[in-house]
């Protein structure tokens, strides 16, 4: 804990490649300037919103965010700089991102989540696990205990494993998909700490001994086609609930074959934001351009988002001092009056 800013100046490296998706108490600001995912400091990279790698022959596909069913199908509404009501959404699960991870339709071998599938304990040992989190007996036994999009990514996309955490315990399930014959290996993981259960090794086998981590070719144009659904606004639009399809032909294979030249190596173009000069994040400019595609993200009017926030800002400050005024007009005989105001607090929705 508290130790990321080592690695991100590079002043330590993660000794072994390591895959990560968001939960719900990460560094937005940060993540969000990887939407597509990308390295958020040597040998650590980050999967996205959502998103498909390979490495070593595996696909590994994941999403972040937890499920919150008042935000589920709004746009990505949050802009930068976040104020403090947009740092505690802006992790909240989009139906987008679900809505992308469904059109993919090739074999997936690991997945990552943060929070747990909906109806998973009713795959492992559920007497065990509320032996430890008595405190889910009542969502559990209602069914409400889990997310029902990832659920759903579950049925559909049937991989061979599935990791998620968010719990802190560590709990074991398998389920068995009938029609297709396949079985996905669930596990969770307790809080690293002494004593938890917080490690565990799989010894995966491996086609490909390259110790490159790679993009995916169906995922890259699944990014292609479904771009142009992306939204910034806070409107609730269903896309699961519409016709509108996003699976990629053969053609659109084809187009990522000729803009990659075949080669799908993820470049290694981490970049402390202290040595550039870019205002965007180089890895999502690149990625975006690979692409063709449009960068949505700066267009989100900046400057008038500081304005906003400023006023906001000026508007909550009136509040604090009428309500220290108020408490030095009263007619009290302590005089050691509290003041709400704290100056050497930090207001993050500055």
């Amino acid at each position: 804990m508290q130790s990321f800013h080592k690695y991100y100046s590079g002043e330590q490296i993660a000794p072994i490649l390591t895959i990560f998706i968001g939960g719900n108490h990460e560094a937005s600001n940060h993540l969000w300037e990887l939407y597509y995912g990308g390295w958020v400091c040597e040998n650590i990279y980050y999967l996205g919103a959502s998103g498909v790698v390979n490495f070593g022959g595996l696909r590994i596909a994941g999403i972040s965010g937890i499920f919150k069913d008042y935000d589920y199908l709004k746009g990505h509404y949050e802009k930068p700089p976040f104020n403090n009501k947009d740092i505690r959404t802006i992790y909240h699960m989009r139906e987008f991102e679900i809505f992308k991870l469904l059109q993919f339709k090739s074999p997936i071998d690991i997945f990552i989540s943060h929070d747990w599938p909906q109806g998973i304990t009713k795959f492992g040992n559920e007497t065990e696990l509320l032996r430890k989190k008595n405190f889910l007996r009542t969502e559990i036994a209602n069914n409400s205990f889990g997310n029902p999009a990832t659920r759903e990514l579950l049925m559909q996309l049937q991989p061979c494993y599935w990791f998620s955490a968010h719990m802190h315990v560590k709990f074991q399930a398998i389920v068995s998909h009938k029609e297709s014959g396949k079985q996905t290996k669930f596990l969770a993981l307790d809080k690293c700490l002494p004593g938890r259960d917080f490690l565990q090794i799989i010894d995966l086998p491996s086609s490909d001994s390259s110790a490159d981590l790679k993009y995916d070719i169906e995922w890259l144009a699944i990014l292609k086609k479904t771009n142009e659904h992306l939204r910034f606004d806070m409107n609730n639009i269903s896309l699961l609930n519409s016709n509108i399809l996003c699976i990629p032909s053969l053609d659109d294979i084809k187009y990522i074959e000729n803009r990659f030249d075949n080669s799908y190596v993820i470049p290694k173009n981490f970049i402390n934001k202290r040595d550039s000069n870019e205002l965007d994040n180089l890895q999502r400019i690149q990625l975006l351009a690979k692409l063709e595609l449009p960068n949505l993200f700066v267009k989100q009017n900046f400057n008038e988002r500081i304005i906003e926030i400023k006023e906001n800002s000026k508007i909550e400050q009136n509040k604090q001092e009428e309500i220290v005024q108020n408490n030095n007009n009263r007619n009290d005989k302590n005089e050691d009056i509290v003041n709400e105001i704290n100056p050497d607090e930090i207001q993050l929705d500055l």
